[in-house]
């Protein structure tokens, strides 16, 4: 029996239902629909000659062909990838496509201050970005279908390189009955319902990090995003930490607030730049993570903020 060579569009449609193991989240991670990925992985196995993988009601498994076939497909779009950074890499910085994963907390933010600089300095760029929680877009990052993430640091995942972009404080969001004079101590923080965003946003540690710090607690009450988080404040359920760069965003859209710097030294996180460790487009994202510090500078955020 004859067997043909797998097209490009074939491995990487069967490698993201190896990772997902599952046919619509498999679609969904490579936008495109599900029966064109079913598609794909049926002409692959019909070119190979055998079935690749076993499909049940509930998930799909792979066969002893397929888990051979997943590890090499790996193997061979990663040097693929590899093939078109270098050819990127000597036209000069930033052109032609970079994709782009941004977290919640930074995206609404930190885009409209970066994206027209850009648009500017680097007309040829073709920026495409996807807004993810921490551990996926890292985990896109690895499996080379994003280029470079936009993060809070540090990543605790071996193989990424990291770019300092910015420090900025947090600022304490309560209830406009919430009195104090001055600024405010972080041991404050223990007489009060801290609320978090829910698990997996890098915020809700970097916040538990702060309470776990001086003892204080934080209330069951979970949020989705931060302007839900501002919202839930404004309603008098708690007070919350919110980045500088996202206050005056959230703030002016909930009513009865009112917003307290911390005392030195005021809690605070880092956002910076991450690629792989193995990219040859090192030069290229340390030439993007300057572009941003200069826009973030020139801005003038807040005063939170400070370039690295």
């Amino acid at each position: 029996m004859a067997i043909s060579r797998p097209t490009v569009a074939q491995l990487r449609a069967f490698s993201a239902l190896a990772e997902h193991l599952h046919f619509r989240d498999a679609a969904a991670a490579l936008r495109m629909s599900q029966p064109a990925l079913s598609g794909a992985v049926a002409a692959l196995e019909d070119g190979l000659g055998t079935r690749l993988v076993e499909r049940t009601t509930r998930r799909v498994l792979l066969t002893p062909a397929g888990e051979r076939v997943a590890r090499r497909a790996e193997v061979i779009l990663a040097e693929l990838d590899r093939l078109v950074e270098d050819v990127r890499a000597v036209q000069g910085p930033l052109v032609g496509p970079l994709r782009v994963g941004v977290i919640p907390t930074v995206a609404p933010y930190l885009l409209p201050v970066v994206l027209p600089r850009l648009a500017k300095e680097f007309p040829a760029l073709e920026l495409s970005v996807r807004e993810e929680k921490t551990g996926h877009i890292v985990a896109e990052l690895l499996a080379g279908r994003l280029d470079v993430v936009l993060l809070a640091l540090p990543v605790a995942t071996a193989g990424v390189t990291e770019l300092v972009l910015y420090d900025e404080d947090f600022a304490l969001v309560a209830p406009a009955g919430f009195q104090v004079e001055g600024q405010v101590s972080r041991e404050a923080l223990r007489d009060l319902d801290v609320i978090l965003l829910n698990e997996g946003h890098c915020l809700r540690d970097q916040a538990l990090d702060v309470c776990r710090d001086v003892g204080a607690r934080a209330a069951a009450t979970y949020a989705t995003s931060l302007a839900t988080l501002v919202q839930l404040v404004s309603g008098g359920l708690g007070v919350t930490l919110v980045p500088e760069t996202a206050l005056e965003v959230e703030t002016r859209r909930a009513p009865d607030l009112r917003v307290h710097r911390f005392a030195a030294p005021a809690p605070f996180r880092r956002i910076g730049l991450g690629f792989r460790s193995t990219s040859p487009r090192a030069h290229e994202f340390e030439v993007l993570a300057a572009s941003v510090r200069e826009a973030v500078a020139e801005s003038g955020v807040v005063p939170g903020v400070r370039p690295a």
